[in-house]
């Protein structure tokens, strides 16, 4: 059986290279060299090689196929809950400790059940909160203050 010979020689960096310094597309280097484009993305990317996109090149890209997307928008039942679990709302928000009186089993949880564990899985004392959840939510209000902490774009989505 003959030896492979590597994908990437000395010869086929440097014209990645050049070809993308020239700001060429990598699908445009991939056919000049003879490689896959997913191997230019690939090779690119360990030679820390990027580009930074702007809004130009963003729309360079969109050549009107297909239905335009929308900008991506925090759902209205996880902006309602944040909002009311940060006070973004005239809701009163729950800031006391969370009740440990309910804590049920994986056989005893329900939809209406906190889901939030409690332990390690495996250990003798694992077990779930158990607390009432609102709504169809997988945890009650202390909880959820716990697993929906929002980062910086979401607070400044539900500030606009």
């Amino acid at each position: 059986m003959p030896a492979l010979s590597p994908t990437w020689t000395d010869e086929r960096i440097e014209l990645l290279k050049r070809h993308f310094e020239a700001g060429l597309s990598c699908r445009e280097i991939a056919a000049d060299i003879g490689v896959s484009r997913n191997a230019v993305i690939g090779k690119l990317s360990r030679l820390n090689l990027t580009r930074g996109r702007t809004a130009d090149d963003r729309k360079v890209q969109d050549r009107g196929f297909g239905p335009q997307r929308a900008p991506r928008a925090v759902p209205r039942l996880q902006y309602e809950m944040l909002a009311t679990i940060y006070g973004e709302t005239d809701a009163a928000a729950v800031a006391g400790p969370i009740d440990e009186a309910n804590r049920c089993s994986l056989l005893e949880l329900s939809e209406n059940r906190c889901r939030w564990p409690i332990s390690t899985p495996g250990e003798d004392d694992f077990c779930f909160c158990g607390n009432s959840a609102p709504d169809g939510q997988p945890y009650c209000a202390g909880h959820s203050r716990l697993a929906y902490r929002p980062h910086a774009r979401a607070r400044m989505m539900m500030r606009g």
